[in-house]
């Protein structure tokens, strides 16, 4: 069996498996390679994009004692886009993250950061009931062709301070399964967690939480 037999019985393997061939998009078609998403600024349209929520993530990593990284993730975000790619720099981004919804490999790492405060007092990290961390943008500066730096306003833990992302365009195109118009994004910055009064175990825990994005957003 060559490669491209063995790829297209994988695929149809993997569909069957999913609820049909049937339901497969023309993107498992045996000779039709081509990713969907490609970095080309002139497939983007301008208009009002939703955060896909099963596919944008935000990852976080902070220094454990200063023997190693410890790293967890954020899912199920939520937030809009509005955006002209011929004129980056009025775009606007809102985003909601979920922090009751955080993902470690420890469960008492989770249960510690979601604990409340003992006697009454205030919790170590977040609480039983943190709510959303929402950020929202106020200026972006083109950088490149593929890049620019999104600044704007954190808001999580009760407190507000402003934290800049540096962006870089990944790619755009038709998604194959629901056809909508896909722009996605990653982005990363460093922010100090004390500023947002996440206070225990510093310095000894890194006070300093490097967040990596992976956004992909639908237009509307």
């Amino acid at each position: 069996m060559n490669r491209y037999a063995f790829a297209a019985a994988t695929a149809a393997a993997l569909v069957a498996v999913t609820g049909g061939i049937a339901a497969a998009p023309a993107i498992f078609a045996q000779g039709a390679p081509q990713v969907p998403g490609v970095q080309d600024p002139a497939r983007v349209t301008a208009g009002t994009y939703a955060l896909d929520a099963g596919h944008t993530l935000v990852g976080w990593e902070v220094s454990h004692f200063g023997f190693n990284d410890y790293l967890g993730l954020f899912g199920n975000i939520t937030g809009t886009m509005t955006m002209d790619p011929a004129n980056i720099e009025a775009a606007k981004v809102e985003v909601m993250v979920p922090i009751a919804e955080v993902s470690v490999a420890s469960a008492g790492l989770k249960d510690h950061l979601l604990r409340p405060g003992k006697d009454g007092g205030a919790p170590d990290f977040f609480g039983p009931t943190p709510g959303m961390a929402t950020f929202t943008s106020t200026k972006v500066v083109k950088t490149g062709d593929m890049t620019a730096d999104v600044t704007g306003t954190l808001t999580m833990n009760g407190k507000s301070a402003p934290v800049t992302l540096t962006t870089e365009f990944v790619g755009a195109g038709a998604n194959p399964f629901n056809k909508k118009d896909t722009v996605g994004f990653h982005a990363r910055t460093t922010i100090d967690r004390t500023q947002w009064g996440v206070n225990y175990g510093a310095p000894f825990v890194g006070k300093d939480v490097t967040l990596t994005i992976s956004a992909a957003f639908e237009k509307q």
